[in-house]
């Protein structure tokens, strides 16, 4: 049994073995039959009858450390102790900390930073509340809000559960923007109630990045938060898989020679991130989406219990298709999955338009693999990063914050979303375009500063930026 390419994590057992009866042989043949490749072995403690060992060892997933740790164990004269591997420990104690900018060396330092120099300013902010965007950490910060409902393919597991992935978040925004973040996993799924908590802490942050809540629910939390709140509030679950999916279709349209506008597209999976990425294309100017779902297309004068479905109903499908994916998929120029693994069929590939492209974004395991889509497809991307093409919000979420935190945006606006899907198209040049990079890497250090510019641009724009716009510098008048 060989590790796939794609291995990418190791592990540490902890073994106790028995010095008569076990063998570091023995061991090392265990490991490498079940396809485990040892990297490093050190030697905790030893006595006159076992030694405890650590073992560093590569593995590729969760069955293939179960694989390693039975085939150890069934080695006589050996126990695996504990095992731990490089995730675990870098989440130990959490991802984040708290430092201050400035550090208090002496009394004079306490008497600025706190009382009682620090009631000049508390007085300053209550005079004119908009000073806190510049006298507070409101100006750099921004809360990362979720209630574990829908925590990536996990589902509702709950906030405790939930905190990890806000904790990466967090680390995100400022390891690729500068951006302060603090994770805040809330103990209710009531609506009104995250509505309340949300407004009520709004006034430390200068934007509101809700995460991971179940749809329908998050349709109405954040347009409930972006009418009452003076801060941008957005749903990167919906608004940043749309961006960034837009981003990739610009691209991807050059490639086979389309107008998207003129495209067929089909919408498999009518949730938050469909619905959002369905109304990034009606604005980008697509007139043919036809959305579906478990049951079937969603068409104009059906009744939907779900208001977002029957909003969706409404505004998409004009050739009122129905049937299942494979019926309406006939005659398509491009598949956005945002659904689940195996739905797409290589027989729905062979019917759609030529040169299909396909973005089978569900996570880990897409609608269709690429290996299998591979010869009937001309551009494919998907929502992992052991593929070409990833569809990943990292490209967008930094960015945007980063632009909106630094023109004060009061919100974020269509025309601003817009504005960062077409800022990180730019960034693959005409001459490095190809069916196998339509998208940037999330490590491409132009994307945050594209993005940031675009919507900062688009803010003052659409009239939401509260900071005075810089004026271009005078020109130097010539000496004659």
């Amino acid at each position: 049994m060989s590790i796939p390419s794609g291995a990418h994590t190791s592990i540490i057992l902890r073994l106790e073995l028995h010095k008569e009866t076990a063998s570091f042989g023995q061991i090392a043949t265990a490991i490498g039959d079940s396809g485990g490749d040892i990297v490093a072995i050190d030697v905790g403690r030893s006595d006159k009858t076992t030694i405890v060992r650590d073992i560093t060892v590569n593995v590729y997933d969760q069955k293939h450390t179960d694989l390693i740790v039975q085939a150890v164990n069934a080695v006589p004269g050996a126990k695996v102790i504990h095992v731990s591997d490089q995730t675990f420990l870098m989440h130990l104690g959490g991802k984040l900390e708290t430092t201050p900018k400035t550090p208090i060396k002496n009394r004079d330092d306490l008497s600025r930073v706190y009382t009682p120099g620090v009631a000049r300013v508390c007085m300053a902010i209550h005079e004119k509340p908009s000073r806190a965007h510049s006298l507070t950490i409101k100006r750099n910060t921004i809360a990362v809000v979720s209630d574990g409902s829908a925590v990536l393919g996990l589902g509702n597991i709950g906030p405790e559960a939930a905190m990890p992935v806000m904790e990466g978040k967090a680390v995100l925004f400022k390891q690729f923007a500068g951006v302060d973040a603090f994770p805040i996993c809330l103990n209710t799924q009531d609506t009104e109630e995250i509505i309340a908590i949300v407004k009520a802490i709004a006034p430390s942050f200068g934007g509101i990045n809700l995460e991971d809540i179940s749809s329908p629910r998050c349709f109405e939390i954040e347009q409930r938060l972006v009418e009452e709140l003076d801060i941008p509030v957005f749903h990167d679950d919906q608004h940043g898989t749309a961006v960034v999916l837009l981003a990739g279709l610009l691209n991807a349209v050059k490639i086979v020679g389309k107008r998207l506008e003129d495209c067929k597209i089909v919408v498999c999976g009518i949730g938050a991130a469909g619905i959002a990425c369905s109304k990034m294309l009606l604005a980008a100017g697509v007139r043919h989406i036809v959305g579906v779902d478990r049951s079937g297309a969603i068409v104009s004068g059906e009744t939907y219990s779900n208001p977002a479905w029957q909003w969706y109903a409404d505004h998409t499908n004009p050739d009122r298709l129905t049937g299942s994916l494979s019926e309406v998929i006939r005659g398509a120029d491009v598949f956005i999955g945002v659904s689940g693994p195996g739905v797409l069929k290589v027989d729905d590939l062979k019917a759609m338009a030529p040169d299909p492209i396909v973005f089978a974004m569900a996570n880990p395991t897409p609608e269709i693999l690429p290996e299998e889509a591979e010869p009937y497809v001309r551009v494919m991307a998907t929502g992992r990063s052991d593929y070409p093409n990833q569809i990943n919000n990292v490209l967008c979420f930094p960015g945007i914050f980063r632009g909106v935190l630094d023109c004060r945006a009061s919100c974020v606006t269509e025309q601003m979303k817009l504005a960062a899907a077409k800022a990180i198209a730019s960034v693959v040049s005409d001459e490095e375009l190809n069916e196998h990079y339509i998208i940037p890497s999330v490590f491409n250090t132009a994307v945050v500063e594209r993005v940031r510019e675009a919507v900062i641009q688009a803010a003052y724009e659409s009239g939401v930026a509260r900071k005075a716009q810089p004026t271009a510098p005078k020109q130097p008048v010539p000496y004659y």
